[in-house]
């Protein structure tokens, strides 16, 4: 399965269980440990644990697994190794603003490919 196959995947297994707000960041060419960053809201922290079970769950079944993961009430991160998953309820993603620093990691990527060393 490509990246974006697995990506799609994710997201499906996450909406299927009602994750609001799913974002995909594209890190491929950015200096950052992963080629993709996926976050989804949870509508509670109950939520928050059983999404990342369902997808622990799933995954393993079709053959991904998680490298690591840390899973709290108001934060679950899964380590896939190329792919990175928040799951968090919609107060903790607001504080911490993971889509503002992804999209300039993403944004300075493109810039640094507009500048041509040549």
């Amino acid at each position: 399965m490509t990246i974006e196959e697995r990506v799609e995947n994710i997201v499906t297994l996450l909406d299927d269980k009602k994750a609001e707000e799913i974002e995909v960041f594209n890190l491929e060419d950015a200096d950052y440990i992963a080629k993709r960053v996926i976050i989804a809201n949870s509508l509670n922290g109950k939520h928050t644990i059983a999404l990342a079970e369902h997808l622990k769950k799933e995954l393993r079944a079709q053959g991904d697994s998680f490298l690591a993961s840390d899973v709290s009430d108001e934060w679950a991160v899964a380590d896939l190794g190329d792919i990175l998953i928040h799951i968090m309820i919609p107060e903790y993603r607001q504080r911490y603003s993971l889509e503002q620093f992804l999209s300039e990691l993403v944004e300075n990527q493109i810039k640094n490919k507009d500048v041509d060393p040549a």
